[in-house]
């Protein structure tokens, strides 16, 4: 049976951990050649051997790594059909208490490393008669969470990006979209647990279960869920999609706090 990707040439950044390699796994076995790019080698390594695929260390933010990552796709498989744009940081503090630094860090990679691998693969796509660009936003970007100014303005920032992509592009046969998942069970997000129970001193199991408890669905996605999701976006299945936010959230946009509250 063919996969809904069969043949096509997918370029993954943040691909060797979490969200990343699950897209990565999903794509494979969808029939999709895989390239993948980040800053974590050993990671990227171990994802590509297991999937027979390219692995091209690098950042985001760097122009060049971003033309290298195109590159390599290019000479492997002769076309660049598919980018997912998942590479990204967690970032916290409100807009007095976070550092300079640290606001300029998380629009660097999580807005400009998007724009920068884009940049990169447009090119190649257009030459190629189009494709879809997907990329890894948040519920973060669709609304506001305490304490994490720097985060939550850069994935408002994605999906405006995301909206222009589809705008500019769409003539040239590429479709853009935003994946916006909300809490998923990842090593960021278990760390992100450890954090909270130690901030309210509570167990990271009990952080969890307190975090869960408002969703419809009482739990985190699992990392192939969200994966899922991207192959749809991804795939032609979702060939006069373009422009959108796909929520994966659990049902957590819908809940209505006060009826929580109540």
């Amino acid at each position: 049976m063919s996969g809904r990707l069969d043949g096509k040439c997918a370029l993954i950044t943040g691909g060797g951990t979490g969200i990343g390699a699950s897209i990565a796994r999903r794509f494979a076995a969808s029939g999709a050649k895989v390239v993948l790019t980040g800053r974590r080698e050993a990671q990227l390594e171990w994802v590509k051997s297991e999937l027979q695929g390219i692995a091209v260390p690098g950042d985001t933010t760097v122009e060049q790594d971003c033309a290298e990552a195109v590159a390599k796709a290019i000479d492997a498989h002769g076309r660049l059909d598919i980018v997912v744009a998942n590479a990204g940081v967690m970032s916290g503090g409100s807009c007095t208490d976070l550092e300079s630094a640290e606001w300029d860090e998380t629009l660097r990679i999580n807005v400009s490393g998007v724009m920068q691998i884009c940049r990169a693969a447009i090119p190649a796509m257009v030459e190629g008669g189009g494709g879809a660009i997907v990329t890894v936003g948040s519920v973060a970007g669709l609304s506001a969470m305490r304490d994490t100014a720097a985060y939550v303005t850069s994935k408002h920032a994605l999906i405006g990006f995301t909206k222009s992509l589809a705008i500019d592009y769409g003539a040239a046969g590429i479709r853009a979209n935003t994946l916006c998942p909300g809490w998923v069970r990842t090593p960021m997000s278990d760390d992100e647990m450890v954090e909270l129970g130690t901030r309210i001193g509570v167990t990271p199991e009990e952080a969890l279960a307190r975090t869960v408890a408002p969703l419809p669905l009482g739990r985190m996605a699992e990392p192939d869920e969200i994966a899922a999701c991207a192959e749809f976006l991804a795939s032609s299945d979702a060939g006069f999609v373009t422009g959108a936010a796909l929520v994966a959230d659990g049902g957590g946009e819908v809940v209505d706090v006060g009826a929580i509250a109540g």
